[in-house]
């Protein structure tokens, strides 16, 4: 017992080193995505922070099992190089033994693993479509800051807006541009300005309308004398509906898993099956991780580094790729994601027993045949 809690507490130790810093980086990237979009107007900038935690389970589902396997890697190819593993094996450490020991963290993690895939991450998905869908049927004020400009990329269309009153439901001092084709050919540009603006849904005209009162509209030819300008009380002007934000998940990974297990969709049933893999990949990667961290003081703890991740790079394209294959009924769903698990499995086992295996049938072949030599 002490020498597994010495083994597991070395391995929980660098996971979670491991899996903090793996966490950052894609996190990071992810933020810095949404903080783009936000300062685009693209999305509301109090919602940036609630998405992120949202996607915190999904994002962990991934990190998890790789910070495992890299935690392996790193904290048995410490111990082959300082010789502990050697003096482990001297006193009675065989590979078998070696292998459960690295199973129960590994079994710990996968059932977190499991949990958070099979549960916390589509609930979390599913908030954050739930906030993208908001923004869009939001009011679209959430949208605009007071006193800077905003670019509508599709449109061309310019806002600013000096101030945001009564809880930012009312806009003060409001600027549009936006340039359209003319009939003769050209652009004409339209400018407006007004004192205040609301937007409010229109039943009749089925619609949400930006409302404008007290103010001019110019429209006109650039470098022409062809300007109209037009004095009003209220002016009305539509609202386009901007899309949904896409994102990096499918639509069927915010369903959950109690809807994949009722749905008989067989892109359901690839997601379910999903699912259920990244728990099952984890003790999978940490038997392959074991065996390619022997090593010595003299290749070093990360000689196997590079084969070790291009065989988990390859675990997880095969996983997507099977998973494609199934919504494209190209593989069956009998064999589905199995077949993929099994060839990793046979490698696992064969990275760790092969040599020994062999070594041991042939010396308790070896025995026999010289005995039936012999009596012939």
């Amino acid at each position: 017992m002490i020498l597994f809690r010495y083994l597991a507490r070395e391995i929980f130790i660098t996971m979670l080193a491991v899996s903090a810093t793996l966490l950052v980086i894609v996190m990071s990237g992810r933020f810095v995505k949404y903080l783009a979009q936000a300062a685009s107007g693209d999305l509301a900038p109090d919602v940036v922070f609630s998405i992120m935690a949202y996607r915190l389970p999904s994002f962990l589902e991934l990190v998890l099992p790789l910070g495992l396997f890299i935690a392996i890697l790193l904290a048995y190819g410490r111990l082959y190089v300082e010789s502990e593993m050697t003096v482990m094996a001297a006193c009675g450490l065989s590979t078998r033994r070696l292998a459960l020991f690295t199973l129960a963290p590994a079994v710990a993690v996968a059932l977190l693993v499991s949990w958070l895939s099979l549960y916390a991450s589509p609930m979390g998905i599913a908030k954050v479509q739930e906030i993208f869908q908001d923004a869009k049927n939001s009011s679209g004020l959430e949208l605009l800051v007071a006193g800077r400009f905003r670019i509508d990329e599709k449109s061309g269309r310019v806002t600013y807006i000096e101030r945001l009153d009564d809880g930012r439901q009312v806009m003060e001092e409001v600027f549009s541009a936006e340039q359209s084709k003319a009939r003769q050919g050209g652009k004409k540009l339209s400018v407006i300005l007004a004192e205040r603006g609301t937007i409010q849904n229109i039943e009749q005209h089925n619609g949400r309308y930006l409302v404008l009162e007290n103010g001019y509209q110019y429209i006109g030819k650039p470098g022409s004398q062809e300007f109209r300008v037009t004095a009003f009380d209220q002016f009305g002007q539509l609202i386009k509906e901007p899309e949904i934000q896409r994102n990096s998940y499918k639509k069927t990974d915010a369903r959950s898993t109690e809807q994949l297990l009722a749905s008989t969709k067989l892109e359901d049933k690839a997601t379910l099956q999903w699912r259920i893999s990244l728990g099952i990949l984890v003790p999978i990667i940490a038997l392959i991780a074991q065996a390619l961290s022997e090593t010595n003081h003299r290749r070093g703890r990360f000689v196997k580094m590079l084969p070790a991740f291009l065989i988990y790079i390859v675990y997880i394209v095969l996983l997507n790729a099977a998973r494609d294959g199934i919504e494209k009924e190209k593989i069956p769903l009998e064999l589905g994601l199995w077949w993929v698990h099994g060839v990793f499995l046979l490698i696992a086992l064969l990275l760790l027993f092969g040599a020994d295996g062999w070594r041991r049938l042939r010396s308790k072949s070896a025995p026999g045949l010289d005995t039936r030599g012999a009596g012939q």
